[in-house]
């Protein structure tokens, strides 16, 4: 399975499959099909294929769905459903595009057929934490009480207990800004910090719920935008830039499928932190890899990587 490397030279880029090559090829062949509104036997095949290959690493398999959902729009997953109605990964596939189209305004996703989805799945892969995610996503989405979060959160730490897409979904699920409070995600991150491996898929969570607070502080603008330099001050945020500065762009130590989306967050952060050296270091480790998630907040997402990559290569 890939791992990201560094690489000298490297331009700029964004991909959603960042550096998994096996899911960038399907995912060309998914949006060729796509633009032409039909999906052919190769392409299901390929689609099996590159979903049943994972085995049982959860992580990689919820990160190439979810690109897969982003890439096929919606008709492609129902078709695929269609013609094979009891395979588990194209019922995945079709309630994870549900999920991304009922995040649109407009939207007209039946959420409740696509929890229907997502239970039907579940029967089908026991060990699978998948169905419990999206079943989890969805009734983020449906802006459910955070009181029923419990239950499913129990079904998926059974199943894998350090899946990253799991817990990004319950720090959004927990976040004042949709169906819990601040005092929840502290909650949350308490009930995880202690006993998360250091290289766990999850271990971006405590660093992405700082950004998220810093981003919700900054966003008002005023005094409160004035004072945001003193966030990245704070016990807490330093203890956290700290530990990850020092160990996740050392070669080899992040190994999940999306540990280049985490080096971008960490760099974003450094950055925001005024910790330029130590910036520098994180984005030569992504090898010019970019991810959307934070840059957009500030403008074009390329263009905010490229020019503090290109910032860090001066530095070599």
């Amino acid at each position: 399975m890939p791992v990201f490397r560094r690489r000298k030279g490297s331009r700029p880029r964004m991909l959603p499959e960042l550096d998994d090559a096996a899911l960038g090829q399907v995912r060309r062949r998914v949006e060729t099909c796509w633009d032409r509104g039909s999906l052919d036997t190769a392409v299901m095949a390929l689609l099996k294929d590159v979903l049943g290959e994972v085995g049982d690493d959860w992580d990689r398999k919820a990160h190439r769905l979810r690109v897969l959902a982003g890439s096929a729009g919606r008709a492609l997953p129902s078709i695929w459903r269609e013609h094979n109605p009891r395979n588990p990964d194209a019922l995945l596939l079709h309630a994870w595009s549900d999920v991304l189209q009922a995040g649109q305004q407009g939207s007209s996703i039946d959420l409740d057929a696509t929890l229907a989805t997502c239970r039907l799945a579940a029967e089908l892969v026991p060990a699978d934490p998948t169905p419990w995610t999206l079943h989890l996503a969805t009734l983020r989405l449906q802006r459910r009480p955070s009181s029923e979060l419990s239950g499913i959160w129990r079904e998926i730490k059974a199943r894998d207990p350090w899946n990253r897409e799991a817990h990004l979904q319950a720090l959004g699920y927990l976040s004042p800004d949709e169906c819990g409070s601040s005092g929840q995600v502290l909650e949350l991150l308490d009930s995880v910090r202690s006993a998360m491996p250091p290289n766990a898929p999850a271990v971006g969570l405590e660093l992405a719920a700082l950004v998220r607070s810093h981003q919700r502080d900054i966003g008002p603008g005023g005094m409160v935008a004035l004072g945001a330099g003193e966030f990245w001050r704070r016990h807490d945020a330093v203890t956290v830039l700290d530990h990850a500065a020092h160990y996740w762009p050392g070669q080899g130590f992040l190994r999940h499928a999306q540990a280049l989306a985490d080096l971008n967050l960490l760099a974003y952060a450094l950055i925001k932190a005024t910790r330029p050296g130590e910036a520098a270091n994180v984005l030569r480790a992504t090898g010019g890899m970019a991810a959307p998630w934070p840059w957009n907040v500030e403008g074009e997402p390329l263009e905010r990587f490229s020019h503090y990559y290109a910032r860090a290569r001066e530095t070599d």
